[in-house]
């Protein structure tokens, strides 16, 4: 076991959603030595028998107050639209000792539904949100090296205790993620740019040019930069609608950014402004290229 899981030995895990990012936390522990007590919540009876059958965990249960009643660590790893409900169901069944956190790609609205919830426990919630994932979702989906090499940001409250920030740095460090800190804001506004947005540009593309009368012959000949581009309007669309409408007021201000700039490209090509392009487009070139390489 590796000397980062090593100081896990003594927690009871509980993963409240055993889809991409909480499977992968199964997953990763389990690949890297964790051998203590793994509890895993899911949505119905039918999922519990899918949880067993790909082996996520050895009792999959849907009586969430039930699962977290014994455990010393709660990852809840459901969609941003779920987080509330499932910080209520637990609230009262937590023991004393108990840390919770969560995987939400947001994280305003996920600390405001955890102090309705949870109340005098904030100290012992630590919100989270590993930077990392796939176009994938279910049960199916997760994967031991999901986290591996990849920052997870930590966004503890005023209210959260040193204690529990630890255990759950510890947990992901664990599964072989880099650990960094953040305000919550803040996080809300970075990634606002880095990845809602994108998201937001992927699907409306596609949905675009699938309304296109033309729509066969487009996507016919569409080649790997469309395959590259629109990957990730392959991910679940309800999850992302929740996404997007939890952090509107930090994507609201980059989208309008964005489709100013993109009104410059527009006037340059009706004006033939083939020197401006070029600018703009070697500008791109030059971030992306050291986004590539390390070097911004």
């Amino acid at each position: 076991m590796s000397t980062a899981g090593a100081s896990l030995h003594s927690e009871r895990v509980c993963v409240i959603g055993l889809g991409l990012i909480g499977g992968s936390v199964v997953h990763a522990l389990r690949a890297n030595g964790f051998c203590g007590e793994i509890a895993g919540v899911v949505a119905d009876v039918e999922q519990a028998r899918q949880a067993r059958e790909l082996g996520l965990v050895d009792a999959p249960a849907t009586d969430i107050a039930a699962a977290v009643a014994n455990a010393t660590l709660v990852v809840v790893a459901v969609p941003i639209g779920a987080m509330a409900d499932v910080f209520a169901q637990i609230a009262p069944a937590l023991a004393d000792d108990a840390v919770v956190t969560d995987t939400g790609s947001t994280k305003l609205s996920v600390i405001r539904e955890a102090e309705a919830c949870l109340g005098e426990r904030m100290g012992r919630f630590v919100p989270g949100h590993p930077i990392s994932g796939t176009e994938r979702s279910g049960l199916d989906a997760g994967f031991a090296t999901l986290f591996a090499g990849r920052r997870v940001i930590l966004t503890p409250t005023p209210a959260t205790d040193s204690d529990a920030l630890a255990r759950v740095a510890a947990l992901w460090h664990a599964v072989g993620a880099r650990v960094s800190e953040m305000d919550g804001a803040h996080h809300d506004e970075v990634l606002a740019a880095t990845s809602h947005l994108p998201h937001l540009l992927a699907y409306t593309l596609v949905d675009t040019l699938a309304r296109m009368a033309e729509r066969t012959e487009i996507f016919e000949y569409a080649a790997g930069g469309f395959a590259d581009f629109t990957r990730i309007a392959s991910s679940s669309p309800s999850l992302w609608a929740d996404i997007v409408t939890a952090n509107h007021d930090a994507i609201l201000p980059v989208l309008d950014r964005y489709i100013g700039d993109l009104d410059a490209v527009r006037s340059a090509i009706a004006g033939g402004e083939r020197d401006r392009l070029a600018t703009i487009f070697t500008r791109a070139k030059t971030a992306r290229d050291g986004f590539a390489t390390g070097q911004t």
